[in-house]
């Protein structure tokens, strides 16, 4: 799964490294060392008028047609979100990517949870790291809604936890934002999961499980 991650690079790198050719930023977005679910994050999508945008968009999935009273999950299931009735409007019209620079796992260990932090190998080679998103529109303001796209974990990162989130090769990205690509086959076809051996894990400090924490000492080895 995926619940809580970092992300700390500024968005003039973000522009430079990813999208040269133009990404519209609104908002002020201050290094994260912990980011929690049912706040604001950062997420990137395509507007109407085919510009790309990062804003902020509330983390936590909820279609204006469910009403308030329905849930609100913060991730989406790879296996079934072309086909649930919650998601599949979102997987053919709504996709996004939220950029991070890692997420925590928790591990199941004998003195209990240990959290993990997973990060890129190379982090020269990649700087930030993509997560398949979904967004949707959130009813009475011009906000949005969003969650991260999880599947089984790999075979590297399986021993901390079951499942992780959808992360996407840098050449895919546009693709993955493409509103032409509308059914599962030919988004599946277009897009690409940076391999397991990009990516390494390692123990971290229990201070990450205080949401208050945020600081970079988070995310050093221990």
């Amino acid at each position: 799964m995926c619940g809580r991650f970092t992300f700390y690079t500024p968005p003039e790198t973000l522009i430079l490294d990813y999208f040269p050719e133009g990404l519209e930023v609104d908002g002020h977005f201050e290094p994260n060392y912990n980011i929690t679910p049912g706040i604001g994050i950062p997420m990137i999508r395509m507007t109407m008028n085919g510009t790309l945008i990062l804003a902020y968009s509330h983390w936590g999935f909820r279609p204006v047609w469910a009403g308030d009273k329905a849930p609100s999950p913060i991730n989406a299931r790879a296996e079934s979100v072309a086909t649930s009735k919650y998601f599949r409007e979102a997987f053919s019209h709504h996709r996004c990517l939220i950029p991070a620079n890692g997420w925590y796992e928790w591990k199941q260990a004998e003195q209990g949870k240990e959290p993990h932090y997973v990060a890129p190998v190379d982090e020269k080679k990649h700087p930030v790291i993509f997560f398949a998103g979904l967004w949707t529109p959130r009813e009475g303001d011009e906000t949005t809604a969003c969650a991260i796209i999880t599947e089984p974990a790999s075979e590297s990162l399986k021993h901390v936890h079951d499942r992780q989130p959808v992360v996407l090769e840098p050449s895919c990205l546009k693709h993955w934002l493409d509103p032409a690509l509308t059914d599962r086959e030919s988004i599946r076809s277009a897009t690409h999961r940076l391999s397991g051996g990009q990516l390494q894990e390692f123990r971290v400090s229990t201070a990450v499980n205080n949401p208050r924490h945020n600081t970079p000492d988070l995310i050093n080895k221990v």
